[in-house]
Order: structure tokens, then sequence, then C-alpha cells
């Protein structure tokens, strides 16, 4: 009725609401009161495949529970709840990898690997896709354009909790999204070539990356060719999550003009968070972070070009090589990164880490006022700093430099032992009032250079 009449609010009184998937449509508004909770019935067979993209492959996946496509103006807005009713979705995808299932059993699963020859092949990102029990997001955005999502409380998604896909002038505004810090893949917003994008004043408590911001992955993505530009996430507050604002690890399309400001991360795994690696290609460019306020902690800075997750394992030897490799259309490209006025408290596994590609250096890194501080107890190993393969372990708990060219200024690192900076091979690493530091040289605390080379 609302589509017929070219849009209209709908609106939820308070009072519990079991239903199967909802739609929205030009100019529509779907206001969920306070008081009011819409709770999604766990059941595969009530969200059939539509087209989507999961885990950065255009593909066929189960239904979004809440699902606007090319729709022009729409919002989701209130002070109510909605449920996605995760937990069955969670225990069966747990079920599947303890019993070792590596392809389609169910009507559901064979359905989508039909669908998806072709596109099915591709390696997950730890998400399953080998079975093809594609679960569903709570909220997907498929080629909107002008999108609100406002005040609402969202939990318990099966996988990734708000998907905004190849659209454009989104703005979430004060939600607060929670899921169980041990819910598989259930990241709480994640910006997938999507442009002019803004996210005010919101909580994200999740078991995965808080605010992901993605652009396909591999030969796919970069044949898309759909960036991710255009995004301002200010004054939210980051909980439980392995990634408070990540980058990555699907990067094809590229990802560039990204602020970041006076947001709080407490007791998420890592704060801000970069992660690609050969492969996955994309021009990552153009990022901003500052007056960003960190506290207990895993490490507050990861920039990873030797992203584990979901590689093949013949893939594995080149994927994960430390010579120089030549350099494709598949080698992703990370440079004009800025953090400034960083506080850290309470770090956990180190003060950083930061790695590219010997063929693909990180470049134009600027660290700038940042205090970074370790935890005096409860510390955990170094190599929890990120999801890496290739690199050789250290106990070093200072920030992990290697392929990276960046300048220091006024960065304290506390409580470290004097471990200061790690520098390895491929760096130029320049502290401040300096010129150039030496490649393989240690830097102290104090921003200034070891006059011993590491060894």
């Amino acid at each position: 009725m609302i589509r017929k009449a070219g849009g209209g609010t709908v609106r939820v009184p308070p009072g519990l609401y079991r239903t199967g998937p909802i739609e929205l449509f030009d100019n529509t508004t779907l206001a969920v009161e306070r008081g009011a909770c819409l709770r999604f019935i766990p059941d595969p067979a009530l969200y059939p495949p539509v087209e989507s993209r999961w885990e950065g492959i255009r593909c066929y996946a189960m239904r979004p529970l809440i699902l606007a496509r090319g729709a022009r103006n729409v919002a989701l807005i209130g002070e109510g709840c909605i449920d996605g009713s995760g937990l069955e979705w969670w225990k069966a995808h747990r079920g599947k990898k303890a019993s070792g299932q590596s392809k389609p059993e169910t009507s559901i699963e064979k359905r989508l690997a039909e669908l998806n020859k072709g596109s099915g092949e591709q390696p997950s990102g730890g998400g399953g896709r080998e079975t093809q029990f594609l679960r569903p997001p709570l909220v997907q955005f498929f080629d909107c354009d002008g999108v609100l999502l406002k005040g609402l409380s969202l939990s318990n998604s099966p996988f990734w909790t708000v998907h905004p896909v190849f659209s454009r002038r989104i703005r979430v505004e004060a939600i607060r999204i929670e899921n169980p810090a041990d819910a598989p893949n259930t990241d709480g917003i994640d910006i997938d070539s999507c442009e002019d994008v803004s996210i005010y004043d919101s909580v994200i408590d999740v078991g995965d990356d808080c605010i992901a911001l993605k652009a396909g992955s591999g030969s796919q993505g970069l044949e898309e060719n759909r960036a991710t530009r255009n995004v301002r996430i200010s004054g939210c507050s980051f909980l439980s999550g392995h990634g408070g604002v990540v980058i990555g690890s699907e990067t094809a399309g590229g990802v560039e003009n990204v602020d970041v400001l006076n947001c709080r991360f407490m007791g998420t795994d890592r704060g801000i968070r970069l992660k690609s690696r050969r492969g996955r290609g994309g021009l990552v460019q153009n990022l901003s972070f500052k007056n960003l306020v960190m506290d207990n902690i895993l490490s507050p800075i990861t920039i990873n070009l030797y992203y584990e997750c979901g590689v093949k394992a013949a893939d594995k030897a080149f994927v994960f090589s430390q010579d120089a490799q030549s350099p494709t259309s598949l080698t992703p490209i990370m440079r004009n990164i800025l953090v400034s006025n960083l506080t850290a408290m309470r770090c956990r596994a180190s003060a950083g880490f930061i790695v590219g590609l010997p063929e693909s250096k990180i470049r134009n890194l600027v660290l700038e006022n940042c205090v970074i501080s370790l935890a005096g107890d409860g510390l955990v190993p170094v190599d929890r700093s990120e999801m890496y393969q290739g690199l050789g372990e250290t106990g070093h708990r200072g920030l992990r430099m290697k392929n990276v060219e960046c300048r220091l200024d006024a960065v304290r690192i506390e409580n470290c032992g004097g471990c200061g900076v790690l520098v390895e091979e491929g760096c130029d690493i320049v502290p401040a009032g300096l010129r150039r530091a030496n490649t393989q040289a240690g830097v102290q605390p104090d921003s200034q250079p070891d006059s011993q080379p590491k060894k």
C-alpha cells in the first residue's frame, strides 16, 4: 500500500513483533517507536536468495532481514529495537565448522551454490563461503540513494549488522549495535563501495569489526571499480570488536577521503585497523584519524598487508612471501595516512603493528602528538596485535614497522621497558627534527634514533 502511494511512514507501536523479512521502497520511513521490538524468525527458508555482495564478492546470498534495493530516500528510525535472533544462525555456523563441512549440504545451500557458479569458489574471509551457508545481514541498503538510520538499537544479527552496498548519501546517527563478543562475523557497520557517508554519535559493541570500510575483493572488485569515498565518522564509541574503525580486507575498488575524529575505543581489540594482502588490490589513500582515546585494547594502530584470514593453501607461498613480488593490478596500495592526537592506555599486546609489502610500501604515514602506554599487567602475546602470516615473530611490544615510510612527530611510547619503535627492513622513518633515520635503527620512546643498528 505504501509503495503504491509513492511512499509514507509505517509506525511500529510498543510491543514485541515476530516477523519475517521486511523491504523498504522509495520515500518510505519505518519508525520503530520506543518500547517496540521487531524480532526476526530465525528460519533460513524465510530468506530466499537475492543478489548481494557477501565478503567482497557479488553473488547470491540469503535475503537480508530488512532490505532496501534500488530505493531513494528511505529511513529506518525510532527509539525501539530490531533483534535479528542471531543465536540460531551462529549455532548453525559453528556446527558446520565443527563438523568439518566443506561443501553445500542443505537445500538452501545447494540452491545458492547453483546460483553462484563462478563466484562461490572465491575464498572466504571466515564466514564460511565454502558451505554456501551465506547468512543474511540484519539491514542492507543495496544501490540506494538517500538513507537515514537514526536512534534505533540493533542486536543479535545473523551476520553483518548494517550493510550499505553501492549506495550514496548515507547518514547514520545515534544508533546502538550490540552483538555478543563471540558471535561470528557480526560486524557493526560495513560501508561497501559507497559514497558520501556520515556516522555520528553511535555505540558499537560486536563480535567482529565495529565499522569496516570495504570496496570489493580480488579481480571482480577490480572490474567493478566501485570505491568507498567521502566518509566521516565522529563522536562514536567502540566497545568489543576485532577492530574499531577498519579498512579492508576487501579493498579492490579503493577507499579514499576518510575522516575519523573524536571517537573512543574501550576494550576494542584494535583501534585503527587497516588490512589487505596480495591478490586483494585497491588504492587506499587520504585517511585522517584525529582526537582519539583508547583504553584496554590489544594494539592502537595496525596496518597489515599480510592479513591471513581466508587464504587458500595453494596461494600462501605467494601471498605471505617476504620477498618483493612483481606488482600487478591486484597489489594493494596504502598511502597518505595521518594519525593525530591519539591517546592509548593499557595496551595489552603492543604499541602498534605497521607492515607493508616490499613491493608496495605504506607511504606518507604521519603519526603526530600520540601517547601510547602499555598495560602494567594482563599482557597477551605480541603476535595477537594482528592476524598475520609469513612474518617473523618478535617479543618486542613497541611499535613494529616494516616496509613503511613514516614521519614521527611528538610520539611517546610509555611503560614499554625502553623498547620504543622496532624498525625492520624496508623502512624510512623520520623522527621530528631529523631529516632521515637509519632504516635499521631502533627508535627510543622520545623518538630519537638509537646509535646502534638493530641486529
